[in-house]
């Protein structure tokens, strides 16, 4: 039964994810859907946190917008999430960036 589940998940998991990491900067292009036709939204920002899980693994981008920090939660191999590029390779020495939250810029 177990091999069921992770075969169900393979074959569902996108192939095409670029590698990256927390404290990369990045561009997220999302799906939205509208009332007649569906755009694409794009999110720029901080990857700040990455949860490993198969087929749930999400990753959390934060950006700042007239000095308010926004932080949006992307599911990874969802179909909403078109396309991850990759703008700026950071170097963050933890796994969880949290500590963005409390700086003041």
């Amino acid at each position: 039964m177990l091999q069921i589940v992770r075969d169900f998940e393979k074959e569902r998991m996108k192939k095409d994810v670029p590698a990256f990491k927390p404290g990369d900067e990045v561009r997220v292009h999302v799906l939205v859907p509208g009332i007649e036709e569906e755009r694409t939204q794009i999110f720029e920002g901080t990857v700040i946190a990455m949860k490993n899980g198969g087929l749930r693994e999400t990753f959390v981008v934060r950006k700042l917008s007239y000095g308010t920090g926004i932080e949006r939660t992307f599911p990874l191999h969802s179909p909403i999430v078109k396309k991850i590029e990759i703008i700026k390779e950071g170097h963050a020495r933890r796994a969880k960036l949290y500590y963005l939250r409390r700086l003041k810029k």
